[in-house]
């Protein structure tokens, strides 16, 4: 193997974050675009609804307390895609104006993060603009190892220190587990600070962050560290639970991350609640006997997030830290809240519970991942049932399209009409990102299978450009402009259907019928 790294770094300052910060600059939005870096998990319908209902409980309850007058900001770190910002914000309104006239205070959502290509991104999509232009929405570029302050580019306004009437509300999705970290080894009841080489099986020049970070791999050595056991260090009390009850184990701490929320606390003077969502726990037994870190890659890297320092160090400070009872499987869901009176936040509390706790995002994905292997023995009330508690999440019917288009001869006329509000509720909700499949054609297909012209001419007509030169495209738009009557379209798409196949015969055959 060779070795491009001879030094050994403390695991925070390594530069494999450096080459993390480089692989976001150089792909933006093409990170998520591509699948490399996973989102669905933490962006879906699904973690947004239950979001919304979080936040929605805590404008409730900063209304009970008489505090309407001031907007809550709401900011959204590492946002991404932007996926989940939508949804979110999509369920929120929807929830405001249902429950109008109830006196709430405003909000204000802010999607930040460090790649500055991710901001030029969101600020052209078309699903947010609208949220921009009602005053709702803003982004900020937002770096987490330093920065104390937001500039937000759409209000042109700066949030510094102090400036937040009412408590700041952070969402934090796969963020905690991807920002720089401390690597302690912990044994004897003595902490070691483990450092960290880079190793890559080639030459490291002139080579891109993605293709470093898909080589690398760490080797480390441990060095005692007297600096954590002393009382004066920050996190002592931390530290102390672990030299007491933990041996031979491997502890990521997130110095970089409680640091980020100790600046973002300071804007706010009246604290902040977390929404958080990540793979980590926030047990202290669950880090007992644990390895060194592997990275996890997936265009990038994450580690695994430590819940338990998060939660202790804020606890000590007065927070109530919302986790469930029960084990997580693949999302552990935390919901902090660093207030003068946290227990007062009963709507707040009463969402968690009815939205995480009881049955939350972590069991809707456990359930779909079983359910994603029998898609080929689902009929379509099954279908239809799943579709509804996902929110009519657009992946999931992308993934039964096929086995729908099956089912549906065999299917009764109500549920043709279940099918058409799903899939109008789904577009509704329709975050598009250039993927490869084209959610619109699927929806035309189905539509046009079911007979229902009109619906599917609509969406054949948001389809994109490339598929205006595919003659079964064109030849199913004059079928539907001809069902519906519009004669004059059905015969010029008929028309474009013979260019580009000459001997089409059902296009022939239109134009036969209506000489």
């Amino acid at each position: 193997m060779v070795t491009n790294d001879q030094k050994w770094h403390p695991f925070s300052e390594s530069p494999i974050w450096e080459l993390q910060r480089a692989y976001y600059e150089e792909q933006g939005i093409r990170a998520w675009q591509n699948n490399e870096v996973p989102e669905y998990i933490t962006s879906n319908p699904m973690i947004a609804t239950s979001y919304a209902e979080i936040i929605f409980g805590f404008l409730q309850d900063r209304a009970q307390s008489g505090c309407v007058t001031e907007p809550v900001t709401i900011v959204e770190l590492g946002a991404g895609s932007g996926r989940l910002a939508f949804h979110v914000l999509k369920e929120l309104c929807a929830m405001r104006d249902y429950a109008a006239p109830m006196s709430l205070p405003g909000f204000r959502y802010v999607m930040t993060d460090l790649a500055h290509k991710n901001l030029a991104f969101w600020k052209q999509h078309p699903s947010l603009r609208p949220y921009v232009e009602q005053g709702i929405l803003d982004f900020a570029q937002f770096d987490a190892v330093k920065d104390d302050e937001l500039y937000l580019t759409e209000a042109g306004i700066r949030i510094r220190r102090g400036d937040l009437l009412q408590p700041l509300l952070v969402v934090a999705n796969y963020f905690f587990d991807s920002i720089p970290q401390e690597l302690l080894y912990v044994d004897n009841k003595r902490v070691y600070d483990c450092l960290v080489s880079l190793q890559f099986s080639g030459k490291a020049a002139g080579r891109s962050a993605t293709e470093m970070l898909e080589d690398v791999t760490l080797e480390y050595e441990y060095r005692l560290s007297e600096k954590y056991e002393q009382e004066s260090y920050a996190y002592s009390h931390v530290i102390a639970q672990y030299t007491e009850k933990l041996e031979d184990s491997h502890v990521l701490f997130p110095v970089i991350g409680l640091q980020c929320l100790e600046r973002l606390n300071l804007l706010s003077r009246e604290g902040f609640v977390l929404l958080t969502a990540d793979k980590g726990d926030h047990r202290l037994e669950s880090w007992e006997y644990s390895e060194p870190p592997q990275l996890i890659h997936h265009g990038s890297f994450s580690l695994t997030a430590n819940y338990h320092a998060l939660n202790d160090v804020w606890e000590q400070r007065g927070a109530l830290c919302l986790f469930t009872q029960h084990p997580y499987h693949h999302l552990n869901i935390g919901c902090m809240l660093m207030l003068s009176n946290p227990a007062g936040y009963g709507n707040t509390r009463l969402a968690y519970r009815r939205f995480i706790e009881r049955y939350g995002p972590d069991d809707f994905i456990t359930i779909k991942e079983w359910l994603d292997g029998y898609l080929d023995q689902l009929e379509v009330p099954q279908f239809l049932s799943f579709w509804r508690l996902s929110g009519y999440d657009a992946q999931f019917l992308l993934q039964f399209a096929s086995r729908l288009k099956e089912q549906l001869p065999m299917c009764e006329e109500g549920v043709y009409s279940d099918l058409r509000l799903g899939i109008y509720q789904m577009w509704e909700g329709y975050y598009p990102m250039k993927e490869q499949h084209e959610m619109a054609l699927e929806c035309a297909a189905l539509l046009y299978q079911m007979e229902m012209y009109q619906d599917a001419s609509t969406f054949f007509e948001k389809t994109e450009d490339a598929y205006h030169l595919n003659p079964d495209v064109l030849y199913d738009r004059a079928i539907c402009y001809y069902e519906v009557g519009d004669v004059e379209a059905a015969r010029r798409y008929a028309g474009l259907t013979l260019k580009l196949a000459s001997e089409h015969e059902g296009a022939i055959s239109l134009l036969e019928l209506e000489e």
